[in-house]
């Protein structure tokens, strides 16, 4: 088998998918991290407001909360829309949040999709492109002001002067842009990014993004290889593959579509992850807030891959 790394995605709320209590969502999720922070390379957060929402908290708060009690795992974000949140100040606080967490954050990335959310809180939405030029031009004065400043940035949708952060992060967090757009998002993939996200895909579809993204890289100059592959994995497990199957219903054909099935079938799936160049998977684990199919990963799927 491959060596994969694998991070634990918990729900920040009503996900669709599992069973969130509000009364007893932080006691339940405390007590699943207890068994995933120690056991899992990384933990990661979404990034939404009010999507699926009948409980949700909000990702930089709560990934805080989660870096405060387990000092263990790297810390995600899956990923930020970069309208979220003015670009300055979450390098201040991402830079913050290194400090704090001994160096454990990888800064997740992303132009932005969930249209309702954006103009349910008021913000500006867009065309896909202008979003994506948006999230460019948010990195690059990102890692200009993680050197420390005074920063002067005159850009096309962002201005600063004079601008300081300290304390520069040290070592400055990896940037995973998330997404697979194949002519834009990629593009600023190829360009900027130290890590990539993505969704689960049909693994022909999965075998085009990388390649697409290999093009990409060629035509900037950067070794595809220099830039580490992530996919998000929403899993249903069970010993009995069959009934995985039933429980994930029309899910398994999805345009991202989950895993059902038996541990020997998710070992045969993450292989063929890793052999399409996958190193890092975000898993969900469906059945939150039960922990039988986070145990059962770990005790029998997890160490064929160590």
């Amino acid at each position: 088998m491959a060596r994969l790394e694998f991070g634990y995605h918990p729900p920040a709320g009503d996900r669709g998918t599992e069973r969130v209590d509000p009364a007893t969502f932080l006691a339940d999720l405390e007590r699943i991290l207890a068994v995933a922070a120690p056991a899992f390379e990384s933990v990661w957060i979404s990034d939404h407001f009010m999507t699926n929402d009948k409980y949700r908290l909000e990702c930089w708060t709560l990934l805080t909360w989660i870096a405060a009690r387990h000092p263990e795992p790297l810390l995600g974000t899956i990923v930020l829309a970069n309208s979220y949140r003015h670009p300055p100040l979450l390098a201040k606080a991402a830079a913050s949040l290194q400090a704090l967490s001994g160096g454990r954050l990888i800064l997740g990335y992303g132009a932005g999709w969930a249209g309702d959310e954006y103009r349910g809180y008021g913000y500006p939405f867009p065309p896909f492109r202008q979003r994506v030029e948006e999230m460019d031009e948010a990195i690059d004065l990102i890692r200009l002001l993680w050197q420390g400043g005074p920063v002067s940035f005159d850009g096309c949708y962002y201005r600063l002067e004079d601008a300081l952060c300290n304390p520069v992060p040290d070592p400055p967090p990896p940037i995973m842009i998330g997404g697979d757009g194949e002519r834009f998002t990629l593009r600023s993939v190829a360009e900027r990014a130290d890590w990539w996200n993505t969704l689960n895909r049909p693994l022909d579809l999965l075998r085009r993004r990388v390649a697409i993204l290999d093009e990409h890289c060629a035509a900037v100059g950067r070794d595809p290889f220099a830039i580490k592959r992530t996919i998000v994995l929403t899993v249903f497990l069970r010993r009995d593959g069959a009934e995985a199957r039933r429980l994930a219903g029309d899910r398994v054909d999805a345009e991202a579509p989950v895993f059902a099935g038996d541990p020997a079938e998710l070992r045969d799936h993450l292989e063929q992850l890793a052999e399409i160049g996958f190193e890092h998977i975000q898993l969900v684990f469906a059945d939150f807030p039960e922990l039988r199919d986070v145990e059962l990963f770990l005790s029998v799927v997890r160490p064929a891959f160590a």
